[in-house]
């Protein structure tokens, strides 16, 4: 967007901010600095901040200003410390463009949202919620998850090719193990796959994007009130038996919406995306689908080299701060550049290089510290069995369009693909 903006906090603490948007287009031209890509790689800019200053202002996807993080190391430390970069909002709080929301709802809205939470409400929320996460549950999953990918490869197999492999493959496959997980019903998906494609599209005028997420709420409410008269054997079942008590209405839907929209957005763009990347990897990927040891590193390098989420949520500084030499007053907004601290040389050698035998571990694409991706067990069970599925099922699979016409989703929140044409 072509904008002035003055942002500043008015006198005292972390109470209220207000910013001005002197010129604001509705579409911004581009996305934000943070969000832009070359095909699979961040634009060479963001690794010249991280070589040179390491922490930059910049202007983000709503005319505000923001000090961009990039290095791997200074990403972790910003990222582990919620007392000094909080990720709630303080009173008065606004952005630019944004409808007027009245304070009930704004708490309607946090209520439940781990993302927006710190501790110790974040810790309350997220320790009813980590047992069903593990390592040990998600092995009890795994069979079904089969089931569901093969069922979807058995479609594909009899439709015959051409595919387009986010519509057959990629996006169904998590959102109806999402769906499942949680108790949603899975006839919904169309409805609440197109809410949340658009909701974390930036092209998307903002109050429309704040009426698909008010509709959002207003589904999940509805199924938690079902959920509150007959609980189910889902998790959302599991929230109103064991701790249907402690939770208001507002704190259930929030975190189911959270956990449905992450529980398929992220899996089925890796999903797309990491095709496409072993498509063009070809002994990268007769690695994945040959050899059963090579799946899981993988999986991490494919998380780490991708890195389809640009940032996380924002973070705001509660005092004056020092990242990288760079001094960031209290009251101002960061963001850290995952795909950038995922590329730096002293996480990594050859970081634009895509590896699948080195296993990248440490890599922060599911994010780091208390905020850590609750689902990474779940979206890691989903890819090693969906990847080398799919590439033993179609052994000649191939990119069925130009590489040049692969639609990316450049303004999404989560980096992907709109389609991908495969034959084989």
């Amino acid at each position: 967007c072509t904008s002035t903006v003055s942002c500043r906090p008015t006198k005292g603490a972390i109470s209220t901010f207000w910013c001005t948007v002197d010129t604001m287009t509705q579409a911004p031209a581009s996305p934000p600095l943070h969000m832009q890509r070359v095909d699979f790689d961040p634009i060479p800019t963001l690794g010249e901040i991280r070589e040179n200053e390491g922490v930059r202002t910049v202007i983000n996807a709503f005319g505000m200003p923001v000090y961009l993080v990039t290095r791997h190391d200074d990403i972790k430390t910003v990222l582990s410390d919620p007392e000094r970069f909080s990720n709630e909002r303080p009173p008065g709080f606004v952005v630019p463009g944004a409808p007027e929301v009245s304070e009930e709802e704004q708490r309607a809205a946090q209520s439940g949202n781990l993302l927006g939470l710190d501790p110790p409400r974040h810790t309350r929320l997220r320790r009813m919620l980590t047992g069903e996460f593990t390592g040990r549950r998600m092995k009890r999953l795994e069979p079904r998850i089969t089931d569901i990918v093969t069922q979807h490869l058995d479609a594909m197999e009899k439709a015959g090719p051409p595919s387009d492999l986010v519509t057959d493959f990629a996006l169904p496959i998590p959102s109806l193990v999402i769906c499942e997980l949680l108790g949603v019903p899975y006839d919904d998906r169309d409805d609440f796959q197109h809410r949340t494609s658009r909701q974390l599209d930036l092209s998307i005028p903002i109050e429309e994007r704040f009426e698909l997420q008010r509709a959002g709420r207003a589904y999940m409410h509805a199924l938690v009130g079902g959920a509150r008269r007959s609980p189910g054997d889902d998790m959302l079942g599991m929230l109103v038996r064991e701790h249907g008590s402690e939770l208001t209405d507002d704190e259930l839907v929030g975190i189911c919406s959270l956990l449905l929209v992450a529980g398929h957005e992220t899996t089925s763009n890796m999903l797309g995306l990491g095709t496409l990347a072993l498509l063009q990897h070809p002994d990268q990927l007769a690695l994945v689908r040959d050899d059963p040891d090579a799946v899981s590193p993988a999986v991490e390098e494919l998380l780490r080299w991708l890195s389809i989420v640009h940032s996380g949520i924002p973070r705001i500084t509660t005092n004056d701060v020092e990242i990288a030499g760079v001094q960031i007053p209290a009251h101002q907004l960061v963001v850290v550049s995952l795909p950038s601290g995922n590329r730096d040389p002293s996480f990594i050698d050859n970081p634009e290089v895509f590896d699948v035998r080195r296993g990248a571990m440490g890599h922060l694409a599911f994010g780091h510290g208390v905020h850590h991706c609750l689902g990474a067990p779940l979206a890691r069970m989903e890819m090693k069995i969906a990847f080398p599925a799919l590439l033993q099922r179609f052994p000649t699979l191939r990119l069925d369009e130009p590489f040049d016409d692969v639609a990316f989703r450049s303004f999404h929140f989560i980096y992907g693909l709109q389609s991908l044409q495969v034959a084989w």
